[in-house]
């Protein structure tokens, strides 16, 4: 379960990140109250994964899923630039990732 609630805590970062872009400096209030939950609960799932999931291990993993995953979402949704260059920092974010997880066992 811990890995699980690492996994989601990640995709609620890119959530929270997503919509803090939405909410203008929060003066859009859905997009507000989302951002605010979505921290929140992204913080408590991150939470219960460190309860047995090393600190080090954890944090890199949930900051890197919500890197990642915002520079996608950067790219598919609002349209940001491609380079070479972020593709490979993104490239080597997930390397990172795996290798974090694979030291973890």
């Amino acid at each position: 379960m811990p890995w699980f609630y690492l996994i989601i805590a990640g995709v609620l970062e890119i959530v929270w990140a997503y919509t803090m872009k939405q909410s203008d400096g929060f003066s859009r209030p859905i997009f507000s109250l989302i951002t605010i939950s979505a921290m929140i609960a992204s913080f408590w799932l991150l939470a219960l994964a460190m309860r047995t999931i090393p600190l080090g291990t954890a944090y890199c993993i949930w900051t890197g899923i919500g890197a990642v995953g915002a520079f996608l979402v950067g790219i598919l949704v609002l349209g940001e630039t491609v380079n070479a260059v972020r593709m490979i920092a993104a490239v080597l974010i997930v390397s990172g990732l795996v290798l974090m997880k694979i030291s973890s066992n």
